[in-house]
């Protein structure tokens, strides 16, 4: 197979299709005083009543030491809590407070907004390929890095 020219590679339509598609939710991000990798944080905690520190650094794709700034920034803000393990004291979940379930309530409705605005442009059909191909692309992604971590061990 021929290699694609640069600006129809895999990755710049990735990295393209990211410009033009987070400016329009980093602004309400920034309404409402949060950053993107804190908007990561707190949308994979209104999800979950409560989670594992390393569980959240997958789901966030946030690593654990630049993770650990953001939940510190989250908590300064009363936005999240942390509790440590009594079984294991190297554990550490993270939860939404009170407070920052309510900002939940206050941001979904410009998020929601933003999604159908964005779905509109596209047909529906097109939209559900987009998301299955991406979503099989991380998967053998994801596959691969478990082949390979497995075959390095």
């Amino acid at each position: 197979m021929a290699t694609q020219s640069f600006s129809r590679s895999l990755p710049m339509l990735l990295y393209r299709a990211l410009d033009v598609v987070m400016p329009r939710f980093r602004k309400i991000f920034n309404e409402f005083g949060l950053t993107e990798q804190q908007w990561r944080v707190l949308r994979v905690l209104w999800e979950h009543e409560e989670i594992a520190f390393r569980k959240l650094s997958d789901n966030t794709l946030i690593p654990a030491p630049s993770l650990v700034g953001v939940v510190d920034r989250l908590a300064q803000q009363g936005l999240v809590d942390r509790r440590r393990s009594a079984e294991d004291r190297r554990n550490v979940f993270v939860r939404a407070t009170n407070e920052g379930s309510e900002l939940h309530r206050k941001v979904r409705p410009h998020v929601d907004k933003a999604y159908v605005e964005m779905r509109e442009s596209i047909d529906a059909d097109e939209w559900r390929v987009l998301l299955e191909a991406l979503e099989r692309i991380t998967t053998l992604s994801l596959e691969t890095t478990i082949v390979d971590k497995a075959a390095n061990e």
